[in-house]
């Protein structure tokens, strides 16, 4: 069933695997918006209930690049930045750089500050998300040199440069890791994908090569896999295209058109087959309603669990 998967690594090793009518899904995350109303209007509007602050032994400090005013909660200081406009409402932000706070013209500053008294815990907390999130991508950046790691099918593989490797200027080859050693405790080492650039190669050099061998190897998987779940589904696909989108994993048309994000090959197998299957799957439903998800479930019993894994798992950044 998996003899495509035996090719994957250029014979080096066997893989471990533990428009109209257009369906699009699996976003990752998408940045954090919020939008309030002035005091004397019908509500306040949060897209999410508050969460409780933790405790902190100091408040937390947070700064906008372009901060112009700030606020002291109980637990965070805020720096942020503050705009007038025309506009009806007092509207805040809290996104990648911060707070961003905008008010009418005629809005004395000390509605502003009540207003986001108001919505301290939502403020702060979603602050705090949106830290953790930038140390999460930060930490999943890919270093574009010799010796640097990034995941493929969910195993490590460090990048060696490797003029005389067989295939020549700018291909690459996989090699398996070496076993462990016999000592307690001893790890294996982990794939090495080298690649045929000198030395002296520049990041940019490297990280097209590099992405140039992913996608290769995502093209070949993704046809495995669709061509494996499409009769268990009951449909024909037509056509695969590889999409670099940074808002959806996958996409399907009704004409039989499949897209696939080549950077799913990232991921292990399981996560990669959720995905195919999800798309597949809009090939007999071209929505989520009920029986789109009966047949995901029909296949991949534990899709549910795929899906989570799917949106928990750090995407490396390029």
């Amino acid at each position: 069933m998996l003899q495509m998967l035996l090719d994957l690594f250029d014979d080096a090793r066997r893989v471990r695997a533990p428009q109209a009518g257009a369906a699009e899904d699996s976003k990752p995350e998408t940045p954090l918006a919020q939008v309030v109303r002035a005091p004397g209007a019908p509500q306040i509007v949060a897209s999410a209930p508050p969460v409780a602050l933790a405790d902190a032994v100091a408040p937390a400090q947070f700064a906008h690049p372009r901060a112009n005013q700030s606020i002291r909660f109980a637990h965070a200081q805020v720096a942020y930045e503050f705009r007038r406009g025309q506009r009806r409402t007092i509207g805040f932000q809290v996104g990648a750089d911060g707070l961003t706070v905008s008010a009418p013209r005629w809005t004395p500053m000390a509605e502003v500050e009540a207003v986001l008294r108001a919505k301290e815990r939502w403020i702060v907390t979603k602050l705090s998300e949106a830290r953790e999130r930038h140390a999460r991508l930060e930490s999943a950046r890919i270093e574009w040199r010799e010796g640097a790691q990034l995941p493929f099918l969910g195993e490590p593989v460090v990048l060696v440069l490797d003029p005389r490797q067989r295939h020549g200027r700018g291909g690459a080859v996989l090699v398996p890791s070496e076993p462990a050693g016999e000592g307690a405790g001893v790890a294996p080492s982990p794939m090495a994908l080298h690649i045929g650039l000198p030395q002296a190669a520049t990041a940019q050099q490297l990280r097209d090569t590099v992405q140039a061998w992913l996608m290769r190897q995502a093209r070949r998987l993704f046809t495995e896999r669709l061509d494996h779940f499409a009769p268990q589904l009951g449909v024909q696909w037509k056509k695969l295209s590889l999409s670099s989108a940074d808002t959806r994993w996958g996409s399907a048309s009704a004409d039989g058109s499949i897209r696939l994000n080549w950077r799913l090959i990232h991921f292990r197998l399981p996560v990669i087959d959720y995905v195919v299957v999800h798309e597949l799957a809009h090939l007999r439903e071209m929505n989520h309603s009920p029986r789109f998800w009966q047949h995901v479930e029909d296949v991949l019993p534990d899709y549910a669990d795929r899906r989570e894994q799917l949106k928990g798992e750090p995407v490396p950044r390029w």
